[in-house]
């Protein structure tokens, strides 16, 4: 795709009735009229390359809408969760946009962008314990597995929805939208753990009809408009390693963020590259 097409994509974004088009897609994508959701189970999966063997069930029949399907479980077997003690793990399949050090505090959105990790964290508290500590921007495709996995095991503090624009997250939108992952919705969740504190953004874009957490159910869409903190600290939810923390209903990102001295990158995977859920990220510190 060119610069100049990629330009004026991401620039008719900026008119777009980003919510508007959300809700739309939410209610098609939960239709359960027979013929509607085998439709779209049948053309988008062809469409998108996504790999029904995978599936738990392979079977239209079996989900009673293409957002029942689009959140599948796999087989037994279809993912390996690397077994060492010290691997950070990826939460999800999908390809990495950006990893590294955090710049102080900033976050390498795209090469020439970067955006404040306050803004993206909408001045949580934890932000001073990130600060020049590690983060991996992760993209998910539609034909990827959309349940997203704890890489490490963690107790949740808090959780956080910032109410925002849904632009598309798609590499060339990355490239052309200044702070894009601050300005659109997402939903914020800080977790407590042996290496210090875990924070995982789920971010949502266009056409993502909802954001889901395993504690909370679904997040959104909501009608809030306001930054709304949930403190979870009273309450044992405790995850595993690889155990299921969330889900998107359609395609996004998620960012994950660690303190200085958590973890060690390893020299594979990069920016770039396509990771699936349980592989090694990086190397937890002793």
């Amino acid at each position: 795709m060119t610069t100049i097409l990629e330009r004026l994509l991401a620039g008719i974004q900026y008119l777009l009735p980003h919510h508007f088009l959300s809700r739309l897609v939410y209610r098609l994508m939960r239709c359960e009229a027979i013929w509607v959701k085998n439709a779209l189970i049948h053309l988008i999966s062809k469409a998108a390359g996504i790999n029904r063997a995978e599936a738990l069930s392979a079977d239209p029949a079996d989900y009673a809408s293409f957002n029942a399907w689009f959140t599948r479980a796999l087989k037994p077997g279809a993912r390996t969760f690397d077994p060492g003690q010290q691997a950070f793990l990826s939460p999800c399949d999908g390809k990495i946009s950006e990893t590294g050090p955090l710049l102080e505090n900033r976050i390498l959105q795209a090469k020439g962008k970067d955006f404040l990790l306050q803004d993206l964290l909408a001045n949580d508290p934890v932000c001073p314990e990130l600060t020049n500590g590690y983060f991996s921007t992760i993209y998910l495709s539609p034909k990827d597995y959309h349940r997203i996995h704890m890489p490490v095991a963690g107790r949740l503090l808090r959780m956080i929805h910032v109410p925002g624009r849904l632009f598309s997250v798609a590499p060339y939108t990355a490239r052309h939208v200044p702070r894009l992952f601050a300005r659109n919705e997402r939903v914020i969740s800080v977790f407590e753990t042996e290496a210090g504190p875990l924070v995982m953004v789920l971010v949502g874009a266009m056409l993502v009809s909802s954001t889901e957490t395993v504690w909370a159910g679904e997040v959104t869409p909501t009608k809030n408009k306001a930054v709304s903190v949930k403190d979870y600290s009273a309450q044992d939810i405790a995850l595993a390693k690889g155990e299921e923390m969330g889900r998107f209903n359609m395609g996004s990102t998620v960012i994950l963020l660690m303190p200085p001295g958590a973890v060690e990158a390893v020299a594979k995977p990069t920016a770039g590259d396509t990771v699936k859920v349980g592989q090694k990220l990086a190397t937890l510190s002793e």
